[in-house]
């Protein structure tokens, strides 16, 4: 199976998660992925955008626990002419420094649809994500500012416009099998979190992955395929 893009094209030597999980995201069902011991350490419960619905929601919110986002690429981002958050804030806490893990934030605006009303609730964080991922299959025909509220309760995150090559985050690891999947370039994540509100160590997220049939994928793995 390859990607759309040409430089994703997949090693076969090392694809065979890679593969499944490509085949989840493509037939609309989540997977895991685990970025890195040495970087974050976290795994994310990934959907693409435009399978989420507000059962999605209450997955993402009950099994995985952390901040629920949707991540664009950077070509999206471009045409919605979306800014990263600390290009824009106007505060001395915008100086965040440098990342424990080592890397910069993707974090851009948070919004919410403009036919949701507080835009909290899982039927209402559906339409905003479903949305998105309407509008990122066809960026030159949307007028962002139309359709989306600023602020509002869903994170975006902008991709690196390199992709896995320029960043190993979760954000360009879920685009990537987003994009060999052939789904709209716009995925959500979300961290697992265990019981004491930590991170979920990568046994752990294997084992959940076990027990309810879904992917388990090291980044390592993304990396190695798309070369």
């Amino acid at each position: 199976m390859t990607s759309r893009t040409s430089d994703h094209a997949l090693d076969h030597g090392n694809a065979e998660p890679v593969e499944r999980a490509i085949r989840s995201l493509a037939a609309g069902d989540p997977v895991l992925i685990h970025d890195a011991a040495d970087r974050e350490g976290e795994t994310d419960l990934v959907y693409p955008a435009a399978a989420v619905t507000s059962d999605s929601l209450a997955h993402l919110r009950n099994d995985a626990g952390g901040l629920v986002c949707v991540a664009l690429s950077d070509t999206v981002a471009r045409a919605f002419d979306l800014p990263f958050a600390r290009e824009t804030i106007d505060h001395p806490a915008a100086d965040g420094g440098t990342l424990s893990y080592g890397d910069r934030s993707s974090f851009s605006l948070t919004v919410n649809h403009r036919d949701t009303y507080t835009g909290i609730t899982d039927d209402d964080r559906a339409k905003t994500i479903t949305e998105l991922a309407r509008a990122a299959a066809a960026p030159d025909e949307t007028d962002f500012a139309d359709e989306f509220r600023a602020p509002g309760h869903v994170h975006l995150l902008r991709g690196a416009s390199g992709g896995v090559a320029e960043r190993r985050g979760h954000t360009e690891l879920a685009l990537a099998l987003a994009d060999a999947a052939e789904c709209p370039p716009a995925v959500v994540v979300c961290e697992m979190l265990d019981d004491a509100g930590g991170e979920l160590p990568p046994a752990g997220a294997q084992a959940y992955a076990e027990r309810n049939g879904l992917v388990y994928v090291e980044g390592s793995a993304v990396l190695d395929a798309f070369r």
